[in-house]
């Protein structure tokens, strides 16, 4: 089940936390949870994904993303997401999460968000793909950026997210097909 609880505490803590910029790193703590773990007693990888979603929602409503999407009724949707599971975390890990918007092209913006246990180890990394939506598709970044006071192009992308994006866009759709 979703996490509705550990969400409205994160969303309520970003609302009282200091406003940020679209560019800055927003930190949020959490803990691994017994039913946050598999099979075998670690953190379960589709968990880690929803706990990446308690980190990313509330680094947007400190940017001031989510009042604007609700002001102009857009929408704000992962449109893909790469994880790297590097270090198990088990019950009871205390975790500090980083996630941070490393830029934009002309249809997404680039999030960046990776877990630290609390010896230093980096435990996992994301690199997600997040489009802004209304009722006619994509709206481009650059609007959003510069509803949220960015004015200009978005800092150069990093060359292993435009890795990422070109070797993505070979993938066959619909995946399968005979």
């Amino acid at each position: 089940m979703y996490p509705f609880l550990r969400m409205s505490w994160q969303m309520s803590r970003a609302r009282k936390a200091p406003p940020m910029g679209l560019w800055d790193t927003h930190e949020s703590q959490h803990i691994c949870w017994p039913w946050d773990l598999d099979i075998w007693m670690e953190l379960n990888n589709g968990r880690t994904l929803t706990l990446f979603d308690l980190g990313r929602l509330p680094m947007a409503q400190r940017v001031g993303m989510i009042d604007l999407l609700k002001t102009r009724k857009w929408g704000m949707a992962v449109a893909g997401a790469s994880v790297r599971y590097r270090r198990r975390v088990h019950a009871f890990y205390k975790l500090t999460q980083r996630t941070r918007c490393v830029g934009f092209d002309e249809k997404f913006f680039y999030l960046e968000q990776a877990l630290w246990r609390s010896d230093g180890e980096c435990s996992s990394h994301a690199l997600l793909r997040m489009a802004v939506t209304d009722k006619g598709g994509i709206v481009p970044p650059s609007e959003m950026a510069q509803a949220l006071g960015h004015a200009g192009p978005s800092p150069d992308l990093p060359d292993w997210v435009i890795a990422w994006g070109e070797a993505d866009a070979q993938r066959p759709w619909p995946p399968m097909q005979d």
